[in-house]
C-alpha cells in the first residue's frame, strides 16, 4: 500500500521535527513547511497530499488566512494545531470546515491516531456524494444538499453558516437517533481536542436559534450526559 503524504506546517523547528518523524516513523510520508509559501511549494511538489496539519500562529499569512484560501479550490482534511486553544479558535475552525482541532501541548501520538482517523473516511467529496445529489423535508422544512440551502415552512431560505448546515446534515442523516458528542463533531467532518466538547454545543445552540426564529420549536433534542438527537421524521422531498 502506498504511504499517504501529510504537508505540516509549523514554524517552530523542534516541534516540527519532533512530529514529522513521529508521522514517518508510524508510515506517512511528511512535507514540511514553516511560512504560507513553503506550504503552497509542499502542495505543488511530490506526491498528492493527503492531509495538511497547520499550525494557526505563523509568520506572516497565518493558518486561518491559509485554511481559507485552501478551501476556496480543495477539500483536503485539515488538523489544526494552535497555542491558543480558545472557544472561538475551535469555532471558527468549525465554521472554515477545517476537520480536526488540537490545542498545544498536545501528545504527538494523540494527531497521529486523529490523523489516521480522518483519512479512514475518504476523500470529502466521497463522503458527502450520496447527500449532494438529494432534498429532504422535515416538519414543513426542506433542506436541498445540491444547493446547500435550508428553507422554512413559510419557503423563506434560512441563512446558515458552512458549520451549522454540515451540523444539520449529520442530523438529518440519522434522525430520531442519539448520537453521541464525539461521534456528532466526527460526522459533521470536525472533531475538537476541548474535553468538554464545548464548540460543539456552541455550534447546535446557534442551528437551534436559527430554526427557532425561522419557523418554531427546533427538533434538537438533548439527551443529558450523552449528546443530541434529532427528533423529526426526514423524508424525501
Amino acid at each position: 500500500m502506498t504511504a499517504q503524504t501529510i504537508i505540516l506546517v509549523e514554524d517552530d523547528p523542534g516541534l516540527r521535527t519532533l512530529i514529522a518523524r513521529l508521522l514517518q516513523e508510524n508510515g506517512f510520508l511528511v512535507r514540511t513547511a514553516a511560512t504560507a509559501p513553503e506550504m503552497w511549494i509542499a502542495l505543488e511538489n511530490g506526491p498528492a497530499a493527503s492531509l495538511i496539519v497547520l499550525d494557526i500562529m505563523l509568520p506572516g499569512t497565518n493558518g486561518i488566512d491559509l485554511c481559507r484560501q485552501i478551501r476556496r479550490t480543495s477539500d483536503i482534511p485539515i488538523i489544526f494545531i494552535s497555542a491558543k486553544g480558545s472557544d472561538e479558535d475551535r469555532i471558527l475552525g468549525l465554521e472554515l470546515r477545517a476537520d480536526d482541532f488540537l490545542s498545544k501541548p498536545f501528545q504527538p501520538r494523540e494527531l497521529v491516531a486523529r490523523a489516521r482517523a480522518i483519512l479512514r473516511r475518504g476523500p470529502m467529496t466521497d463522503r458527502e456524494d450520496a447527500r449532494s445529489r438529494n432534498e429532504f423535508s422535515f416538519n414543513g422544512w426542506t433542506v436541498y444538499f445540491s444547493r446547500r440551502e435550508l428553507r422554512s415552512p413559510s419557503g423563506a431560505v434560512v441563512d446558515l453558516t458552512g458549520a451549522e448546515f454540515d451540523l444539520l446534515s449529520t442530523f438529518i442523516s440519522q434522525p430520531m437517533r442519539v448520537i453521541g458528542r464525539e461521534r456528532l463533531i466526527e460526522l459533521s467532518r470536525t472533531r475538537l481536542s476541548d474535553s468538554s466538547d464545548r464548540s460543539i454545543d456552541v455550534l447546535v445552540s446557534r442551528l437551534r436559534r436559527k430554526l427557532a426564529a425561522a419557523g418554531g420549536e427546533p427538533p434538537i433534542v438533548t439527551i443529558r450526559g450523552v449528546g443530541y438527537m434529532f427528533s423529526a421524521p426526514v423524508v424525501p422531498a
